[in-house]
């Protein structure tokens, strides 16, 4: 068997989570081994912007936050696993990226 590398990442959590639970049901359902899911670390990007549209007077800042929640999961893979990965339904903020190993 295959080894494949599922990293999945989204700026809204519970969407990426169900999507994760799918992929685990999928792989329990097949009998497939699976290590996972793997939190990583969630990268903040704040920008702060400038609350008065003129830039007068006293300086004060809004930040503005995005926060990207990321998973791994590795899976000993073959066909019939793949063919069910590819039928998930994926919400438009959630991205994944299957990477095979060696």
């Amino acid at each position: 068997m295959t080894k494949v590398r599922i990293r999945l990442w989204s700026v809204n959590v519970s969407h990426l989570n169900e999507v994760v639970n799918q992929i685990v049901e999928h792989a329990k359902k097949l009998g497939v081994n699976i290590s996972g899911p793997i939190p990583l670390p969630t990268k903040r990007l704040v920008v702060p912007v400038l609350v008065p549209p003129h830039g007068e007077g006293t300086k004060v800042y809004e930040k503005w936050e995005m926060r990207i929640h990321k998973r791994l999961i590795d899976v000993d893979a073959d066909d019939r696993f793949m063919r069910q990965i590819m039928r998930i339904r994926v919400p438009d903020d959630v991205f994944i990226e299957i990477e095979v190993l060696r």
